[in-house]
Parts: structure tokens; C-alpha cells; sequence
């Protein structure tokens, strides 16, 4: 559990743990119910910033801003300045959802062919193209925040951005998921100066306990405060950015070998001047009286989450034994993915989009799904062609298999009725493992979201690099409505794994008769067209994994998969905040009061 620490800290970067301050926020655990607004994120710091802002008046904009600042501090190796994301806003007064689109960009220079090696044809391996300046996207986030602060906030975005710098400069507390984060990317971090002497204090890991203070990236949001985002996308802070893309500070003698060449990236000033934050409509669709709202492309987790939803609802899962219900979610997620692997990425129409959600093109793709046994995987993708006559019809492609990667999410209800659910990231965690020199930020390696090399056969692949591109994500917020009014608002990070995260939240919730906190810690499995589940060990050695296994499944384990946060609109006014009991070394939820 990381805590706000006291002002009187000594000027180290890291040093022993203090107590925590007096006047930090209450927050309580990973779920809270009652009224005035809610927060639920994966750190009590981050938590507690937003709880604040909900006590002293702010609206859900404003405490999500306040989070996403200050995960930018405590949870650097999934969030940040240096990345993107999507939000996803309810307004009360008009009862509309609207999205920002704020995923990264490829810059202009960049080809197809990005992450071929030259010298052979093929493909990078995928650390050497992850830790280079050729993953870095031009980041997001700032400027979602800005844009989400004049849409919608009752504040202005500095705000939020100083409350952070001050947990920046004060520090908190190294936890073991943040020391083991750091251990998993020791050697990737030792190769950059800056990277090493933030996160690898005297070669080695900050240990658990200790705390890590970050005065750069307190300065950074201090002088964006001052002076606005145009100092990230137009002025000294872009070309740090730019310089360190074109020229990685790499270390002259790094504390630990790396096998890869460091590659530079093509990112100019230019490329960040041009960075527009999009605002598509969100995905619809309509399940068992629920509406459900997501994220329209780049990002396949509304259409991805909404196709699986349509396939599943032509069985009464509520009247299944838990065996089939199971089995009947990872059959329509595969089948979901095949269409995702094959049609979604950045430039796809939105009429296409739009078929792969009709109740026609799931009929059709529904009749796949045999009760007796599971499909051998990959499947073949469908066609949503509009001519839906429910003859199991395929379409030539295949499978796109996904390299993982973290992100974090939060989950803001305020007393008014307005919702945030916001998912960020800088991809892998740890994103590219460098560290702006002078600023206190990691950049993102969002790039190697692209595919590499084509993944579809003879059809046309969705998902590889172009100019000014931006790469699929699967970053899945969701909003479900009952009746025009929240009822639920759910996301999680975990790559691929997000859209089944979300997918299966949702079917423990509406379908399985779980509460919302059994519905979170609930084992959990994903299916995304591969020949085998990837699922945690509690679900493979479950009665229903023994189950699921004899119908043909075969699982992968995985210790953890996703770390939601989710908020649960009750009747009276009341609301159910809950994040993860265990995942990620559990979340933080709190109410105001």
C-alpha cells in the first residue's frame, strides 16, 4: 500500500520510509459503498488525490485527472505523461456518453515495414523493437486531459497536475509490485542513464518500504501547470521528447548486458505539433435491457467486448449450469477475436464497424458455438457482409496473436451523477525503459502494438505501422446504462487480456447472479482465438475448468490476468466502488462518504 509522505523528507531520492501524514484522505479497501461520489483505482495515493478533489467540490473530470496525475507518479511503468489511453465520460445533465480518443501516434516517417530488420527481412525481435526509440508513439495523454478538463471539468487542468508533483516531490512508498516491476525490467533500465539513476538507485531496485521521490517529474508538472500543454507538444519539453526518441541516452557503461542493438526513432517536433486528441462516438449495443457504450477504433475493446456480448446473448446463460456458461464465454470471445484480428485497426469504417455489432452478424457467428465441445482454434473469421442467413459463414484470415503489455485503469462517479471510466498506458510495463532525460518520465512503446509483419494471409492486415498511424489497442472502458442511467462502469488493464477481463466481469455480473466484488475476484480465463485458454490456476483446478477441459478446452496458466476497477450504481443514490482484493497487489476503492 503506498502512502503520501510528510514534507519534511530529506532531499534523497530514496530513503527510509516515514509515517504516513496525518492529513492524507481516508481510503479504504478494494470496495466501498456510499454515497457522493466514488473513486476506485489500483493505488491509495491515487485514490486519495481523487477522493479530494469529490470532498472539495470537483466533478468526476476533475478527481479523474487528479488520479491519472498522480498513477503518472506511483504507477510509472503502466501510466504517464509519456503515454496515451482512451476516456469514456457520462454526462448527468444530457445522458450522453462521449469518448476521447488520446492513443499515441506513429510519426510520419514511419512505414510498413517499421519493424523489419533490413539486413534480413524479418522481424524484429520484440524487445529489441520495444526498448528503442522506434516503439515511442507522440504521447496522449496531457493532451486528453487537457481536452477532457475543457469538455467537461469544473477546473482547470493544473489543478490536478500540482497535487501530483507534490506526491512527486514528497515520495511514497515502494511496494513489492513496484520493486518486482522494477527487478523484471532491471536489465532493459540499466541501458539508458537517466532510466538507471531514477529507478536503479546504486544498481539495484528501490527496496520494499523505502520511499521514491522523482523531483523531475514534479518539475515537468509544474512547468506544464505554469505554462500549459503547449510547452509537451510545442516547446522544451517536445524536444527533450523528440531528442531522446532520435537519440536514446544510453548508458557508456550499462550495470547489466543487453543483447539488442539500441535502434533510434523517427519522432520530430512536427509529429507532436500535429497530435490531435479524437472524439469518435462510442460503440452500442443493446444486452438483456442493458445498454452497453465503448470505445470505437483505434481501440477494438467496444466492438470486441459488444460482438462477444451479442453471440452470448442468443443462450439464457442464467438458466446454464455454470460449466456451459463458461463454455459458451470462451467460445464467443474466440469467435469475437478472429473478426477482431481480421477487420479492426485505426483506419477501419466505421460502417464496418458498426456490421461486426449487428444482432444479424452474431446470429451468424452464434451458430458456431457447438454445447458439446470446443472449436479447434484459431477460428476463421466472419463476414459481415449485411446478407446474414445464420449458415456459419467464414471468411479467409487468421490469427493475430498479441504480445502483452500493462496499463492501468480508473473508475470516478461524482454527486452529481457524471462517470469517468478512464484506461492509460505506456503498453509493456516499463514501457520503452527510457526515461526522458532532466524530466522524470518513461516514454511509451505503444508502436509494437502495430503487427509487424502481415498476420491475415491473403486478406489485407488492419494493424500494420503507417504514417501519423495509431496502432490497435484493446484497452476496453465501458459504460452500461439501465434505462438511460448508469449502472455499471468497469475497465482493467492487461493487453489483449482486457477485452475478456471486461467481457467476463460483465457476464459474472448480469448473467451469473455474482455481486459486483465477487464479480471482480471471480477466476478468470481468456480465450482470444488461440489454441489454448490462457486462465489463472484457480479457474483451471475449479469443478468448471475439469468441466471445460472435457469438452476440449486446454489451458495455458497465468498467475494474474487484468486488475479491474469497477463502480456500481445502487438505488438511492448509492454507489459500490470496488478494484481488485488481490490482483496487483490489490486496489483502492473509496467513497466520499
Amino acid at each position: 500500500m503506498r502512502r503520501l509522505i510528510p514534507l519534511v523528507l530529506a532531499p534523497a531520492l530514496l530513503i527510509p520510509a516515514l509515517p504516513a501524514a496525518a492529513s492524507a484522505p481516508a481510503v479504504n479497501g478494494p470496495t466501498a459503498t456510499g454515497y457522493g461520489g466514488a473513486v476506485a483505482s489500483v493505488d491509495p495515493t491515487a485514490t486519495a488525490a481523487g477522493l479530494k478533489v469529490l470532498r472539495d467540490g470537483g466533478n468526476a473530470v476533475d478527481a479523474a485527472l487528479a488520479v491519472a496525475a498522480t498513477l503518472g507518479v506511483t504507477e510509472p511503468f503502466s501510466s504517464g505523461i509519456g503515454g496515451g489511453g482512451f476516456f469514456v465520460y457520462y454526462d448527468a445533465r444530457t445522458g450522453r456518453i462521449s469518448t476521447l480518443d488520446g492513443r499515441e501516434t506513429a510519426p510520419r516517417s514511419m512505414g510498413e515495414k517499421a519493424f523489419v530488420d533490413p539486413a534480413t527481412g524479418a522481424a524484429l525481435p520484440f524487445q529489441e523493437a520495444r526498448v528503442s526509440g522506434l516503439s515511442a508513439g507522440v504521447p496522449g495523454s496531457l493532451a486528453t486531459w487537457q481536452e477532457a478538463a475543457r469538455r467537461w471539468g469544473s477546473r482547470p487542468l493544473s489543478s490536478a497536475l500540482r497535487p501530483a508533483a507534490q506526491v512527486a516531490r514528497d515520495g511514497f512508498l515502494v511496494d513489492p509490485t513496484f520493486n518486482q516491476q522494477v527487478t523484471d525490467n532491471a536489465a532493459a533500465f540499466a541501458q539508458f542513464e537517466p532510466t538507471a539513476k531514477l529507478f536503479l538507485p546504486g544498481g539495484a531496485p528501490p527496496a520494499v518500504g523505502t520511499t521514491l521521490r522523482n523531483p523531475d517529474l514534479a518539475a515537468t508538472y509544474d512547468l506544464v501547470a505554469r505554462r500549459g500543454t503547449g510547452v509537451f507538444y510545442n516547446g522544451e519539453v517536445g524536444r527533450d521528447i523528440v531528442s531522446t526518441v532520435q537519440h536514446p541516452p544510453v548508458a557508456a557503461n550499462p550495470g547489466q548486458p543487453w543483447q539488442y542493438q539500441i535502434r533510434p526513432g523517427g519522432m520530430t517536433l512536427n509529429d507532436l505539433r500535429a497530435y490531435d486528441v479524437r472524439n469518435p462516438a462510442p460503440t452500442k449495443i443493446s444486452y438483456r435491457g442493458y445498454d452497453v457504450y465503448g470505445m470505437a477504433t483505434p481501440s477494438s475493446g467496444g466492438s470486441t467486448v459488444g460482438e462477444s456480448l451479442n453471440i452470448l446473448e442468443r443462450s439464457d446463460l442464467s438458466k446454464l449450469d455454470k460449466t456451459q456458461a463458461l463454455h459458451r464465454y470462451l467460445e464467443a470471445s474466440a469467435l469475437s477475436f478472429a473478426d477482431r484480428n481480421r477487420y479492426v485497426g485505426d483506419y477501419t469504417p466505421r460502417r464496418l464497424l458498426d456490421a461486426l455489432l449487428t444482432d444479424g452478424f452474431a446470429g451468424e457467428r452464434a451458430c458456431q458455438i457447438d454445447p458439446a465441445k470446443a472449436q479447434a482454434k484459431p477460428v476463421l473469421p466472419g463476414n459481415p457482409d449485411g446478407r446474414y442467413d445464420r449458415h456459419c459463414t467464414t471468411a479467409t484470415g487468421g490469427a493475430s496473436p498479441d504480445k502483452g503489455q500493462s496499463t492501468t485503469n480508473l473508475t470516478v462517479a461524482d454527486k452529481w451523477g457524471n462517470v469517468v471510466e478512464y484506461t492509460l498506458t505506456i503498453e509493456q510495463i516499463g514501457g520503452n525503459a527510457i526515461v526522458v532525460p532532466g524530466r522524470g518520465f518513461l516514454l511509451n512503446n505503444e508502436l509494437t502494438d502495430f503487427n509487424f509483419t502481415p498476420t491475415q494471409g491473403t486478406a489485407p492486415d488492419p494493424n500494420l505501422p503507417g504514417p501519423g498511424k495509431r496502432p490497435r489497442s484493446s484497452m476496453a472502458p465501458t459504460i452500461v446504462l439501465q434505462h438511460g442511467k448508469p449502472f455499471l462502469a468497469v475497465g482493467s488493464p492487461g493487453g489483449s487480456t482486457i477485452i475478456t477481463t471486461v467481457l467476463q466481469i460483465l457476464v459474472n455480473r448480469i448473467d451469473l447472479g455474482m455481486t459486483l466484488p465477487q464479480a471482480v475476484a471471480a477466476p478468470r480465463a481468456s480465450q482470444r482465438n488461440t489454441a489454448s485458454v490462457t486462465a489463472e490456476p484457480a479457474f483451471i483446478s475449479s469443478p468448471e475448468g475439469t468441466a471445460l477441459a472435457a469438452l476440449g478446452h486446454t489451458f495455458t496458466p497465468m498467475a494474474e490476468i487484468g486488475a479491474a476497477t469497477a463502480i456500481e450504481f445502487l438505488p438511492h443514490g448509492q454507489l459500490l466502488a470496488c478494484a481488485e482484493p488481490v490482483r496487483r497487489g490489490t486496489g483502492s476503492a473509496g467513497t466520499v462518504r
